[in-house]
């Protein structure tokens, strides 16, 4: 596995980064072992987690499983030395017995309402918390999970920069986030001498939103050309296969993600992907991965969420694909949206 720079630090990490959400609850702590164990052996060094990590999937959870499976797996071995890690915080949203419905279903409703946020005392607590379950004395990268507009973007700034005075954090990143926050939370870094967040995890993909979608998650035509504009900032694509979607005729027609792509213009891509993939002999979701590799304009990491070990080694044969010129052009002109 290659490795890119991340912003302009000069620090590189590995071209691809691991998913650990549902790790220690929908992928058991044997499985969670073996992808993690095999993303190291191909040359997987990003790991990527969060304090809320799977909050929804148990009731009463405050989150957390998949921090500390990651603290028990890096303990047996001496294996932090080995990773560039991240983890995230502000998306734990405040306890109550009615995040879960009847049915154990998370209430997604309340939980979007009730966000832990982006508050001095409440991200000092939280990332206390993560280093606590991880076992480590820092990460190498903290996000703000979701963007909070009720709190000071200078109060956010000025405690994310603590961390980083403390040690206890090496780089910053934001995720899903809109681009006009982008550019303000970049002058007042800039005003106040604070460190810049480095990496923009947001929803990407080969299939473009719908247009009229309204959400900060995704990205769309202005993120790309302010992150064109701005290479300190590395665009890390979380969901890059959206669930499998572009391998499922049943998935293309019924998945709840793909309301968010669905049109004219999903269906012209879904059928490049796989006339390429069929070309290259590779599945569409393997072609779509390596897609996002190519991508220079702006530099693109895919973090992939495996759920079982079957599912990682799906994915390891994209980092081999090399498309032509041919073949990117026409995979970036299909569709009926390119004023896009």
């Amino acid at each position: 596995m290659q490795t890119i720079e991340l912003g302009r630090t000069g620090q590189q990490v590995s071209q691809l980064a691991l998913g650990a959400m549902q790790m220690g609850n929908a992928t058991s702590e044997a499985d969670s072992v073996r992808i993690l164990n095999r993303y190291l052996e191909a040359g997987g060094s990003f790991i990527d987690t969060a304090d809320c990590y799977e909050w929804w999937a148990r009731r009463d959870s405050r989150g957390g499983e998949s921090e500390e499976l990651l603290g028990r797996w890096m303990r047996d071995g001496g294996k932090r030395d080995r990773l560039f890690l991240a983890t995230k915080g502000s998306a734990l949203p405040h306890y109550s017995p009615d995040l879960w419905n009847a049915d154990g279903t998370a209430n997604w409703d309340l939980a979007r309402r009730t966000f832990a946020g982006a508050g001095r005392r409440t991200l000092t607590d939280a990332l206390d918390g993560s280093l606590r379950r991880l076992g480590t004395d820092h990460v190498d990268l903290y996000y703000i999970h979701v963007d909070d507009k009720a709190t000071p973007l200078e109060e956010t700034l000025e405690t994310l920069a603590g961390f980083v005075q403390a040690g206890k954090v090496r780089f910053l990143g934001w995720s899903n986030v809109r681009t006009w926050r982008l550019e303000r939370i970049r002058g007042l870094c800039e005003r106040n001498g604070w460190p810049l967040p480095v990496a923009i995890q947001q929803q990407h993909s080969y299939l473009r939103r719908r247009a009229g979608l309204d959400t900060a998650s995704i990205v769309d035509a202005e993120q790309l050309d302010y992150l064109r504009d701005n290479d300190d900032q590395t665009l890390v694509a979380y969901s890059p296969i959206v669930k499998g979607v572009y391998d499922s005729k049943e998935k293309q027609r019924d998945h709840w993600m793909m309301a968010s792509y669905a049109g004219p213009d999903a269906d012209a891509r879904l059928a490049a992907a796989a006339a390429v993939a069929a070309e290259v002999g590779v599945t569409p979701n393997q072609l779509v991965l390596a897609w996002l590799l190519a991508q220079t304009a702006p530099r693109v990491l895919p973090l992939i969420g495996p759920r079982t070990p079957e599912q990682l080694e799906d994915a390891l044969p994209a980092l081999d694909v090399k498309l032509t010129g041919d073949q990117l052009t026409r995979l970036d002109e299909a569709g009926e949206l390119s004023e896009r």
